[in-house]
């Protein structure tokens, strides 16, 4: 799937491009001629979606149909999510020859993740859904990793971590079938060993920034080792295969009130309620 256009470029007001990337083929375009996830097929799905995740420091935008991933991007780097998603989303659409107008709808990470990158992502994709009409459906963003692993190992049971800071992972184990999604363990706030102790069966891999970060416990669960977010396919590209497979997605009906699934608050935002009394007003929805 490698082809001429691998690497950074520079962008029209001279700054570093977006990065093209499939996890299949790190680093490299994934756009001109599509990309098939191998499993992941997704029959029966014919309109075009845009992807967008953002729960972990890898932010991915991608745009296809099903499996078949017609152009694909990332940034990496939490603190580049907020400078880079409007512009990693055009990037996609103008490689694709796709319009916001053009397409069936929206899909995103769900999380748990990170805070920040989650409102980031969420905030964006529901400003772009209200401005053209654009049905939205949300996937988990541990079930787009397990669905990462599952292009090479097919339906056995994978096991997702993201590093939830405090000893502590949002973890959460799933069997990605060629119809279907069989939820193993929902996503949770635990420790790896928790996690072990919850899940029903022993999965063959666990994947995610959490799983490497507390390796020894993963070793001590699993006999492979844990697989980091950067070897396995952009979240972007698995949300697309997912967005219309029994028990992945649901649909947002109310985008001025739906929420991605934080797992729980971040810091910040917890000392802010705490001493204002109240919620923290979501940049997303309109003041009252």
């Amino acid at each position: 799937m490698r082809n001429a256009e691998c690497g950074m470029r520079s962008g029209s007001d001279g700054g570093p491009a977006p990065e093209p990337a499939s996890r299949i083929e790190p680093g490299c375009s994934i756009s001109h001629s599509a990309l098939r996830i191998p499993h992941l097929g997704g029959a029966g799905m014919s309109g075009r979606w845009l992807a967008i995740d953002t729960a972990t420091d890898i932010a991915s935008v991608a745009v296809g149909t099903g499996a078949t991933v017609l152009a694909g991007t990332h940034a990496q780097g939490a603190r580049r999510h907020a400078a880079e998603i409007l512009r990693l989303v055009d990037f996609v659409l103008t490689r694709a020859a796709a319009r916001l107008a053009d397409l069936d709808g929206i899909v995103l990470g769900d999380g748990p993740g990170s805070f920040t990158g989650l409102r980031i992502g969420w905030a964006t994709a529901k400003g772009l859904a209200q401005e053209k009409g654009l049905e939205v459906r949300a996937v988990p963003s541990l079930l787009a990793a397990a669905a990462g692993a599952a292009v090479r190992l097919g339906a056995v049971p994978i096991a997702a971590c993201f590093d939830a800071l405090r000893g502590q992972v949002y973890g959460a184990v799933y069997v990605i079938h060629a119809d279907r999604v069989e939820t193993l363990v929902a996503p949770a706030v635990v420790t790896v060993t928790e996690l072990a102790r919850l899940t029903p069966v022993q999965p063959q891999l666990v994947v995610g920034d959490g799983a490497v970060r507390y390796a020894g416990d993963v070793s001590a669960w699993v006999s492979a080792a844990p697989v980091p977010l950067d070897q396995l396919p952009l979240a972007a590209t698995t949300l697309l295969a997912l967005v219309e497979r029994a028990g992945a997605a649901r649909l947002i009906d109310d985008l001025a009130t739906a929420e991605p699934v934080y797992g729980r608050p971040a810091e910040a935002q917890a000392r802010w309620e705490a001493r204002h009394g109240r919620p923290l007003p979501d940049p997303s929805r309109p003041a009252r």
